[in-house]
């Protein structure tokens, strides 16, 4: 008998032991009528073996992915040899409830899966037994350090004060846009834009007054955000935005939605109003420009020159 088989005699006592043991036990014919049902299996089912016992596996579970199955316990009839389903492959192969008070944020029991072949004296493998560990505890315990482990990399790139992305992963995003750029010549544009006079909002109104501006504003970009858009909080009261698949001209038309939008605004800051503007700056990527922190800089000196010509208005880098 090789390693990878199951004697049929030994399977008898083999099968008197997995009914005491915390792991589920099905054996199936090659028609897939059960001949094996244990006690894990009709706990978690709720079909006693007796039930369960000469019936078709399919007609009791519908919901099993007959094709995956058939295709593996297939293979393990003709090869005469294990397979294996972990769950990261596939959460479960039986949709058990979990009923484990320690892991109960998740729904479902998270399996893994032995099919054996049960050889029989004459040799032939006539029967298989699939054999189901509830690795739920496991499983939960991975999903929960995944969560915990996006959730801070979400928190590392991520301003606290206006939940927009911050300037380092935000400076990133703008070098992958440019590489797109150079790459595949896709037409996108960069944005940077600031609160006019926002010292003195600072100054007049205090601090605290100052980050509530800063806030709203945030919100008013983020409204105006599509999906693919990615803005940033560049430093202090200065904002960045990617807009790919974008030329010059539209993102005019996005820049005097917000910078109008802002301007509109009234803020009530402890019953005191506060009004303030923005002006901003656009370039659009073109083959000139030999890297990301050009095409940067040349954003900045369009929202310098927003500056230069009295605020609250919105000016396009002119590429010579």
């Amino acid at each position: 008998m090789s390693d990878s088989n199951i004697d049929i005699k030994e399977f008898h006592w083999l099968m008197d032991m997995l009914q005491t043991i915390d792991v589920g036990l099905v054996v199936l014919d090659r028609e897939y009528n059960i001949k094996v049902w244990n006690s894990f299996m009709e706990s978690h089912s709720g079909l006693t073996p007796l039930q369960a016992k000469d019936n078709n596996l399919f007609d009791l579970f519908t919901e099993l992915p007959k094709d995956w199955l058939t295709h593996k316990t297939g293979s393990v009839f003709m090869l005469k040899s294990r397979s294996f389903m972990t769950w990261e492959q596939r959460p479960y192969l039986f949709k058990f409830k979990n009923n484990r008070p320690i892991t109960g944020t998740e729904e479902f029991m998270y399996q893994n899966i032995t099919i054996s072949p049960l050889v029989s004296p004459d040799g032939n493998v006539n029967h298989v037994a699939i054999i189901i560990y509830d690795v739920t505890d496991i499983a939960a315990n991975r999903n929960a350090l995944e969560k915990a482990n996006l959730e801070l990399e979400k928190l590392s790139r991520t301003d606290r004060l206006t939940q927009l992305n911050n300037r380092g992963y935000w400076e990133e995003c703008l070098s992958q846009e440019f590489s797109r750029y150079q790459r595949y010549k896709t037409t996108c544009s960069v944005i940077m834009f600031d609160i006019d006079h926002f010292k003195k909002v600072n100054d007049t109104y205090g601090h605290q007054a100052g980050d509530e501006v800063i806030r709203i504003v945030s919100k008013v970009l983020t409204h105006n955000l599509r999906k693919t858009d990615i803005a940033g909080r560049y430093g202090g009261e200065e904002f960045g935005v990617i807009l790919g698949n974008t030329d010059a001209a539209s993102a005019v038309t996005f820049c005097e939605r917000v910078r109008q939008q802002i301007e509109a605004l009234e803020v009530i800051y402890e019953d005191k109003k506060i009004k303030f503007t923005v002006s901003l700056g656009i370039s659009q990527a073109v083959d000139a420009i030999p890297d990301y922190v050009t095409w940067l800089n040349q954003a900045d000196q369009a929202l310098y020159a927003s500056k230069e010509g009295g605020r609250n208005q919105t000016n396009i880098f002119e590429h010579k």
